[in-house]
């Protein structure tokens, strides 16, 4: 059965939290041992703004209104999979050059944030 299009944002957010907490979990743990200083750092760091993004996208989704907040919601979920993902991805190995998707995602979370701003304006009626 469909899920009403207003669902899907908030299952976005739960996924989004969800992965935040059992990636952090994940590094604390089955990592420890595994990656040397620099996997952690970036483990940790794909970890940190994957939560904090993870809480905005719920903010966009449950106070963003019209455009701005549907930017937003995207501008965050494609900034926690390209930024984190990205780090993720070194963290765990990958080649340097998945580090070029790094800076995509930062401007994802830019656009994210400017797009809230800009949805949680006040309106004069």
């Amino acid at each position: 059965m469909r899920q009403p299009a207003h669902v899907r944002p908030a299952l976005l957010v739960g996924l989004a939290g969800a992965s935040a907490v059992l990636l952090g979990a994940f590094g604390a743990h089955a990592l420890r041992g595994v990656l040397d200083a620099r996997g952690i750092e970036l483990w940790h760091t794909a970890v940190e703004y994957h939560a904090w993004h993870a809480l905005a996208l719920a903010l966009a989704v449950a106070l963003g209104r019209g455009r701005g907040g549907r930017l937003a919601t995207a501008a965050f979920a494609a900034g926690i999979v390209l930024f984190s993902g990205s780090l993720y991805a070194l963290a765990l190995g990958a080649p340097r050059w998945v580090g070029i998707v790094t800076p995509f995602g930062g401007l994802a979370f830019v656009t994210g944030w400017l797009a809230l701003g800009w949805a949680l304006r006040p309106r004069h009626e």
